[in-house]
């Protein structure tokens, strides 16, 4: 297992740039259902069981490294038939909804937008009201902040932040900001998937909301930055074994699961620090415990999560 440290980054990032993830910072093999949505939503968000959620938000995170046309369509067939795209300066999210529902999707790295690079590659903090929290984070929300908080300051459905890698950690500073702002609605909950440390003790305790933070097996990505520096995480773990099962396992126990998963992904020529940051491997795992779900089999729950 690799330790904490702030060497990991560089490591991702000449992944990326020698093709061993695709420009969205996924690995080049593809999984069933990765860019479209599996189900269409007939119902509110907030009635969906809890795995299913999960999946959803999965899915529009992948779907948010896409270009708005195709997004738009996926989200029209899916059941969402507002689909705004907010851009500045690099930093990047998506407004989906319908009727009942608003959903912040934040865009993950891109290895050809240099502001994302530097974004990730800046591991100072910097001084908020709430905490101290990642200086390259906070500024892609602040080139993002003014449109966004403008396009929901009216709004009054029930609100989500979702995203993967980059685009995770830039969804719960945009949660934090949306609940010290004025916008009417609080935020719902935050779904992330190989999110990164956002920012200090106090930073990342200030959120009173559900926060679910998917972390599969050897991902790299939420290792950094190190903890040595002051980072913490937000939100509770949702960890993935190395065979995709949701796992309560800590100490000892996770670090032979890693290194288990480790040596599976070397015997077929992967390296899993990887290309377990795949949003296409986090989809295929959450779809099967979905499926689980559909089929009455039973499917773990954390128990730091109640029941949906």
């Amino acid at each position: 297992m690799l330790p904490d440290s702030e060497s990991h980054l560089p490591e991702f990032q000449n992944a990326l740039q020698e093709g061993q993830l695709e420009p969205n910072g996924e690995s080049a093999s593809k999984g069933p259902g990765a860019q479209k949505i599996s189900f269409v939503l007939d119902k509110p968000v907030s009635q969906l069981s809890w795995i299913k959620k999960s999946l959803l938000f999965a899915q529009l995170s992948r779907l948010s490294y896409a270009n708005p046309e195709p997004v738009e369509k996926k989200a029209y067939e899916a059941g969402l038939d507002e689909c705004i795209f907010v851009a500045r300066d690099g930093a990047e999210a998506y407004i989906l909804g319908n009727r009942t529902d608003c959903m912040v999707i934040c865009r993950g790295t891109e290895p050809n937008q240099w502001n994302d690079i530097r974004a990730d590659a800046n591991a100072w903090t910097v001084s908020t009201d709430v905490g101290r929290v990642h200086s390259g984070f906070h500024s892609e929300v602040n080139e993002l902040w003014p449109k966004l908080e403008q396009l929901l300051k009216e709004n009054q459905r029930t609100l989500w932040f979702a995203g993967h890698s980059l685009g995770g950690a830039m969804a719960a500073v945009c949660a934090v900001r949306c609940k010290i702002s004025s916008i009417p609605s609080n935020p719902a909950a935050i779904f992330t998937y190989g999110a990164p440390r956002v920012g200090n003790r106090s930073y990342a305790s200030v959120l009173k909301i559900k926060h679910y933070r998917w972390v599969n097996n050897n991902d790299i990505v939420p290792r950094v930055p190190p903890r040595w520096l002051g980072y913490r995480h937000m939100g509770q773990e949702i960890y993935l074994n190395r065979r995709g099962k949701i796992s309560s396992l800590r100490s000892w126990f996770r670090v032979r699961d890693r290194f288990r998963g480790l040596l599976a992904s070397l015997r077929v020529g992967k390296l899993d620090y990887f290309s377990d940051h795949s949003m296409v491997e986090y989809i295929k795992h959450i779809h099967n415990i979905h499926d689980d779900e559909l089929n009455g089999l039973p499917v773990k729950t954390p128990s730091h999560i109640p029941a949906e």
